[in-house]
């Protein structure tokens, strides 16, 4: 089980960050700054700025028809530093998500997946086992509530668990513009920078105070390739009985190239 939280902790997350910079926006979003607009402003300047931020923020969602990449995972549990692994991952959008993990200083494939919008097939290659679970299978795994374009979205670097249209708070200082949101699940603050309002962190708190469920992540070495700005290096820090914290690397990438995805099960495994 502990291998399979690793795994669809893998799925589920964004980037590594910078120590000074990450020490910036903690500071940039201590309580104080969470606040209204500076007063400074009118209400209909208030609302053209909102606005505006929100359009440039929201012209840089990432679309695309298919996204392959290959990606340095580490990871750090309550147990401590785990063994690298290296993934490799295909996406053909609205359609199927295919990955591969291998243990990066043996080179040895252990698990593949593949998820659809209604299911999860998990093979463990060591123990030579494959594992048949519908879509809901990652929820009672990770604990969060995660439907498919979820899983897309956070594996190419948009913005999940925030509504555009229940914005609560907004602020902006020299550096950077925070913008706290409320959805069904959770009430999310992200930090955009102030020169091209790119997503560089947020930080997600459980509308259910009883449940203390909490996830920061952080997004870092962006590159702009043909116009699309993609951030290569990601950090989430989830907890709530127990903490993770896991980097990826993104070695290389690509969006829109012709990709197909293969998913053969030996006979001999063994359904579990």
């Amino acid at each position: 089980m502990k291998h399979l939280i690793i795994l669809f902790s893998f799925v589920f997350i964004a980037a590594l960050f910078g120590c000074k910079t990450t020490r910036q926006i903690n500071k940039a979003i201590a309580p104080k700054d969470t606040t209204n607009i500076s007063n400074r402003r009118s209400a209909e300047d208030s609302i053209k700025a909102i606005n505006a931020t929100m359009d440039v923020f929201k012209s840089h969602n990432i679309d695309f028809k298919t996204f392959n990449a290959k990606i340095k995972v580490e990871v750090v549990d309550n147990n401590g530093k785990q063994p690298d692994i290296t993934a490799v991952v295909k996406v053909i959008k609205d359609s199927a998500i295919w990955i591969s993990l291998s243990a990066t200083f043996l080179n040895i494939e252990v698990y593949r997946v593949l998820i659809t919008k209604d299911s999860v097939i998990l093979i463990n290659k060591q123990a030579k086992e494959v594992q048949y679970r519908s879509l809901d299978y990652l929820q009672e795994v990770t604990e969060i509530p995660f439907d498919y374009k979820t899983v897309e979205n956070l594996l190419v670097g948009n913005p999940v668990f925030f509504n555009t249209d229940s914005i609560t708070n907004y602020k902006e200082d020299e550096r950077f513009i925070l913008i706290s949101s409320l959805a069904k699940d959770f009430k999310n603050l992200i930090t955009l920078s102030r020169d091209n309002k790119l997503l560089l962190h947020s930080k997600m708190d459980d509308v259910d105070v009883t449940r203390n469920r909490t996830a920061d992540v952080t997004y870092d070495g962006y590159e702009n390739k043909n116009g699309m700005f993609f951030s290569t290096n990601r950090q989430i820090i989830a907890s709530e009985k127990n903490k993770i914290d896991i980097s990826l690397n993104f070695k290389q990438y690509e969006f829109n190239k012709e990709l197909s995805v293969s998913f053969s099960i030996p006979k001999n495994y063994k359904r579990k």
